[in-house]
């Protein structure tokens, strides 16, 4: 008998972009399980979305300022960051109205660097 086991892929890191917040899915929000809060970045040329983790240590350190910090609130099965302007940015940047429609892309962690890469050319 010659059994092959299932061995299930792994989930991509998908993000979601609506009026005025970033959903993570699971396998994205594994990423964020110990943040206590992030930075969100925008890098025009790629069209790319960055999302880093911030630690606690990290984000009561006084060298990043508090107007760079955002609140994240993870859950079991997803993780969400509430910023209208950061929203509204992204959608000037790539022609989008998500108080109109809802958007998903696909991520990829990024170890050495520590960031959620958001491919806003990838739309899911």
């Amino acid at each position: 008998m010659e059994i092959v086991w299932f061995n299930e892929k792994p989930k991509d890191c998908i993000v979601t972009i609506a009026a005025g917040n970033l959903t993570l899915n699971k396998p994205a929000t594994n990423f964020f399980e110990t943040a206590y809060s992030v930075m969100l970045g925008i890098e025009k040329n790629q069209k790319m979305i960055v999302i880093k983790p911030l630690n606690k240590a990290e984000a009561i350190r006084h060298d990043i300022p508090e107007s760079n910090k955002y609140k994240i609130t993870v859950r079991s099965s997803y993780s969400r960051v509430a910023n209208k302007a950061f929203i509204e940015e992204v959608g000037n940047l790539i022609g989008a109205d998500f108080n109109v429609e809802t958007k998903k892309y696909k991520a990829n962690w990024q170890g050495k660097e520590q960031v959620l890469l958001v491919d806003l050319k990838e739309e899911v």
